[in-house]
């Protein structure tokens, strides 16, 4: 898979959650692809100060990239 193939199924991933997200008044965007393995995200919104927005990120926000991408190992949010 070439990268641009893996950013493109990343953004794939990030499009089938995003209406979740974003009916909690949340949203997501991809910061990078590092090393073809590892997603950084950047948190918007509701989804900032959310109790459970890290478990958001690993059940919802990782298991959707790895359908999409398997070869993604983890997925990480920016706080910038």
């Amino acid at each position: 898979m070439t990268s641009i193939e893996l950013k493109n199924n990343v953004e794939k991933a990030l499009e089938e959650i995003r209406p979740f997200l974003q009916s909690d008044g949340g949203d997501i965007s991809l910061i990078s692809i590092d090393n073809d393995n590892s997603v950084k995200v950047k948190l918007e919104g509701a989804c900032v100060g959310c109790s459970v927005n890290q478990m958001t990120l690993k059940s919802g926000v990782e298991m959707t990239i790895k359908k999409y991408a398997p070869q993604i190992q983890e997925v990480i949010n920016v706080v910038q």
